[in-house]
């Protein structure tokens, strides 16, 4: 589209004679098929020579040489290349190309170019760049209805039916016809006085200005947008926090609004959230006709359930998921699996919650309870704020306290409860073996366990734990280290030893 050119960083590569580039746009519009010589060739010349065989072979070589990054494959007599191709708006599509090919290519370039433009147009409603375009395409309808709408939202609403006016009299003389079905529309909804500013849902959660860490995962959901990322680890990790700080990084690409679900029926959630009251039917079928041609930020928090997200993707649209389980049965999802920050991140969010010097004060203690909490950014949280808002208190006092707290058989004090929140919701979802084998680690005190072992503490059978264990290491309440293997993080032992106590007592 526009030029056939290339770069190498910023660096313009040159692409050879008009039929070399001509045999590159070929494979680059079929990118990731399969092209025979006979239709590269057919595509190439109108009436092609003997000699073209030899062309396109020494063609192909060519750009071999100057595009390795391609990875032109020649398989079953044809040729592939698999690439990212960029339209920059600049001439005419495949510009100083020329066959029958290349014109039918054109004619669908220009086409597709014109409607992502008015795509562009109905997101902005940006009067003046409307009249632009209408000045440049009277005939087309679709903008002369947004032009329409967007004067009608400012106000103008004369000018908004001067405009309809002008379209029928102009399509009357030019064409012989009367306005479509949009056009009379919205002159209907003019005239009504019922035509609403288009919805654009802005429901991201607010970033968090002490967000901390995760650098690579970010770097990873970057990369993979617009496709579906998703994010999984135990509660209290991070992962809407996590969710949230992408959304925000990305929301600028996605101009027709970010919305933001938290499990539930997640179709007629969206579907609500862009002005579809009462949805019935196949919802989501429905959202992806809604979402046709728009380009939306999807993020889904505490997703239960594949069923419930599996038909929701649509092109040009993003999904970010997070959810406790990995959801293996949901296709191509990039996963990001988090746990506790690293040890440099987690010093730095303690040091954001409650100040640096307290924190600098006492690294050794420091370092004690950031394993304790297993790193995790929910309890840092809590206990930065439980320690912001007792001035005179230590991290020494705060980890006696725990001490004391994990003796306790009575209920648990509010603020042990805020820091345990994640563990309790998470004891919620087991079952009687799960919570029992969490239970017998807790009381060993066990960082490593294996299924022998687990097998000898909880009395069962080896391949019934071996479940049991997979499960467990399914929500992230022990992490698999070799086969047979895992490892239980301090502030789960820290949890379940405190149940165990109270069961006990």
């Amino acid at each position: 589209m526009g030029p056939v050119r290339a770069w190498r960083d910023e660096e313009e590569i040159e692409l050879g004679p008009r039929q070399q580039r001509a045999v590159l746009a070929a494979l680059l519009l079929n990118n990731g098929i399969r092209l025979s010589n006979d239709q590269l060739i057919g595509m190439v010349w109108d009436d092609p020579t003997p000699s073209a065989v030899m062309a396109l072979r020494t063609y192909v070589y060519k750009i071999r040489k100057l595009l390795p990054e391609l990875n032109l494959k020649s398989r079953d007599g044809g040729y592939t290349v698999r690439a990212e191709i960029v339209d920059d708006c600049r001439g005419e599509p495949l510009e100083g190309l020329r066959s029958a090919y290349f014109d039918a290519q054109r004619v669908r370039l220009g086409d597709y170019r014109l409607k992502a433009r008015e795509d562009f147009l109905e997101r902005e409603l940006d009067v003046l760049e409307l009249q632009k375009h209408v000045a440049a395409f009277p005939l087309r309808e679709r903008p002369r209805a947004l032009l329409m709408r967007a004067l009608y939202l400012e106000g103008r609403q004369g000018e908004a039916l001067d405009h309809f006016h002008q379209a029928r009299a102009l399509l009357n003389e030019e064409l012989g016809l009367d306005p479509g079905p949009e056009l009379r529309k919205v002159h209907a909804q003019i005239l009504n006085g019922d035509l609403d500013p288009p919805r654009r849902p802005e429901q991201l959660l607010p970033d968090l200005i002490d967000f901390t860490g995760r650098a690579e995962e970010i770097a990873q959901a970057l990369r993979t947008l617009p496709g579906t990322v998703g994010i999984t680890g135990m509660r209290g990790s991070g992962k809407t926090m996590l969710a949230t700080r992408i959304g925000h990084l990305v929301r600028g690409r996605f101009p027709d609004g970010q919305i933001f679900v938290r499990g539930g029926d997640v179709a007629d959630q969206l579907l609500r959230s862009v002005g579809v009251e009462n949805p019935v039917g196949d919802k989501a079928a429905l959202w992806r006709e809604k979402a046709r041609g728009k380009r939306f930020l999807v993020v889904v928090d505490d997703v239960q359930d594949a069923a419930a997200v599996r038909d929701l993707a649509t092109p040009g649209s993003a999904m970010i998921l997070t959810s406790v389980r990995r959801l293996h049965e949901l296709p191509g999802v990039t996963w990001l699996k988090i746990a506790g920050l690293t040890e440099r991140e987690a010093r730095e969010f303690l040091r954001k919650t409650f100040g640096p010097a307290r924190a600098d004060a006492e690294p050794e203690q420091a370092k004690v309870l950031l394993e304790r909490l297993s790193r995790l950014p929910s309890p840092i949280r809590v206990v930065g704020g439980r320690l912001s808002s007792r001035p005179h208190w230590t991290i020494g006092m705060v980890l006696l306290q725990m001490e004391r707290e994990s003796k306790l058989a009575g209920a648990i004090p509010s603020d042990c409860a805020a820091m345990l929140a994640p563990l309790i919701a998470a004891d919620k979802q087991l079952s009687d073996p799960e919570r029992h084998m969490l239970m017998c680690f807790a009381r060993q005190d066990a960082e490593v366990i294996d299924i022998h072992k687990a097998a000898d503490m909880s009395g069962g059978d080896p391949g019934e734990i071996e479940l049991v264990l997979e499960s467990l290491a399914g929500v992230h309440l022990i992490e698999p280290l070799v086969l047979g293997r895992y490892q239980l993080p301090q502030f789960v032992r820290l949890y379940f030893g405190r149940r165990t106590a109270a069961l006990t007592a």
